[in-house]
């Protein structure tokens, strides 16, 4: 039992020192915690690395994972085959997975590798529990805080996380000629590239107090050929496990030794496959030898993954030129229709407009047929009017006034009038002749000239010295 004198806080580091290690003892966890003087992540460390649960130290061939198959994803579809003698003795010891506090689930085996497949769910857990540590007093992302303040740019804490740990890494092992492109992003921003690329994401948890870390990150991830074999090959992602996010993948992961590396690639439904683990210090040579040995036995799953997207992408960027193509030939068929329809409706416009012109003329020429009729009926009318008002030549006598009318076109005619006929009489008499089509015109006398215009038409010819005889020219008016 816990002595009562412990006070709550420490009643709460013990609980999670529990829920971490598994121990169920909570005297054990008591005396560990006071030996490092309550601590929290200080015992969590030591303990994760110098006590390994014997119970999880078993391999892939003496513990294996059933796989589960899907046809969503190509990372899926490898078969779990037994790894070869000198596999098995290079391997480092698989991960027994456990459902106690994370929840974490093994689906998947392959490649002769040790496989799993790791929730995502884990997140949650982990993110509640650096929560109650930072309630406890140890804030795990504090180290990230500056990144994440920048006023320049607006990064997101796992991203601030990790740009935190690539500068870290760089400060302190800068001097080496070659090291890891580490992303600086987000564990998940980091897997969805590897994703893209078709490569495999390499995660290496750094634990800044272990004594192997220095000489592994120097000797080992900063060599030229494991570097250059990392950047060629993988997508690598590194956390430091005093931050939240690689706090939270070293839980997800299980790491029980540092220093710690795992190979992972996104499966479906938010989880991962881990292909393999490496733990404790390793030389180049055998990071060389583990690394070279996953890549070989995924190549033909990374290919057939390239090699169906790549068909994915030409189909749609076949479906993509069809599309296109049909539309260029539709809006083309719509344009020589639009052109077409134009076209028609310019010739019935231009046919009405003809039509409307035909009709105009027809009744232009109506109009005007008719108004010569009616003008020649009026005109005649008039004639025989004006020939009625004459009434009949007088005979010959010393009060008649014989009257000659030459016409333009060289016509005569003579007639008798009393002399008191007007003036108007002897216009009377012309327009009741049809030798004269004109309307406007003036009877003029030659020698002398007189014209004998409307001003005169009241006069009679007698008064106009026009008696007993006179002659009188038919002028027309232009």
């Amino acid at each position: 039992m816990i002595d009562s004198s412990i006070s709550s806080s420490s009643n709460d580091k013990i609980a999670f020192f529990q829920a971490i290690t598994g121990l169920e003892d909570p005297d054990l966890c008591n005396e560990i915690l006071t030996a490092h003087g309550w601590d929290l992540e200080l015992a969590i460390s030591a303990f994760t690395s110098s006590n390994p649960n014997p119970t999880t130290n078993t391999t892939p061939s003496s513990n294996p994972i059933s796989p589960v198959h899907s046809n969503s994803e190509p990372w899926e579809d490898i078969s779990a085959a037994p790894p070869d003698a000198s596999a098995s003795s290079s391997a480092p010891p698989g991960l027994a997975w456990k459902l106690i506090t994370l929840p974490v689930s093994v689906v998947s085996g392959s490649l002769g590798l040790l496989a799993g497949t790791i929730s995502l769910g884990a997140w949650v857990a982990g993110g509640l529990l650096s929560h109650s540590l930072g309630f406890l007093g140890w804030d795990p992302s504090s180290s990230a805080a500056d990144a994440a303040s920048s006023p320049l740019v607006s990064l997101s804490p796992a991203a601030a996380e990790a740009l935190d740990f690539v500068s870290r890494f760089e400060r302190d092992y800068g001097a080496a000629a070659y090291r890891p492109n580490f992303a600086a992003e987000g564990f998940v921003e980091a897997l969805q590239r590897a994703r893209r690329e078709f490569k495999m994401l390499f995660v290496y948890l750094h634990s800044p107090e272990h004594p192997d870390t220095p000489a592994f990150c120097e000797g080992s991830l900063c060599s030229e050929v494991v570097a250059a074999f990392l950047n060629e090959n993988f997508v690598a992602w590194g956390g430091s496990i005093r931050a939240s996010e690689g706090f939270k993948m070293s839980n997800s992961l299980k790491a029980l030794r540092f220093p710690f590396c795992a190979v992972v690639v996104q499966a479906t439904n938010q989880r991962i496959a881990l292909l393999q683990q490496i733990e404790g210090p390793k030389s180049p040579e055998q990071m060389l030898e583990i690394l070279q040995r996953v890549v070989e036995e995924s190549a033909p799953t990374l290919v057939t993954a390239r090699l169906e997207a790549e068909e994915r992408r030409n189909a749609i960027r076949l479906r993509e030129e069809q599309d296109a193509a049909y539309r260029a030939a539709l809006e083309a068929d719509q344009a020589r229709e639009r052109q077409r329809k134009e076209e028609q409706e310019q010739l019935e416009r231009a046919a009405a407009e003809a039509e409307r012109k035909r009709k105009e003329e027809e009744e232009a020429l109506e109009r005007a047929a008719r108004e010569a009729v009616e003008k020649a009926a009026a005109l005649a009318r008039l004639k025989q009017e004006k020939a009625m008002l004459l009434g009949t030549e007088p005979e010959k006598g010393p009060d008649v006034t014989q009257v000659l009318v030459r016409f333009p076109t060289g016509e005569r005619k003579e007639r008798r009038f009393c002399s008191s006929a007007t003036i108007q009489s002897l216009y009377d008499y012309v327009d009741s002749l049809e030798c004269l089509k004109a309307e406007k015109y003036c009877l003029v006398s030659n020698f002398p000239r007189v014209v004998f215009g409307p001003e005169k038409h009241s006069l009679s010819l007698k008064e106009a010295g026009l008696h007993p005889q006179a002659s009188l020219f038919v002028e027309v008016d232009s």
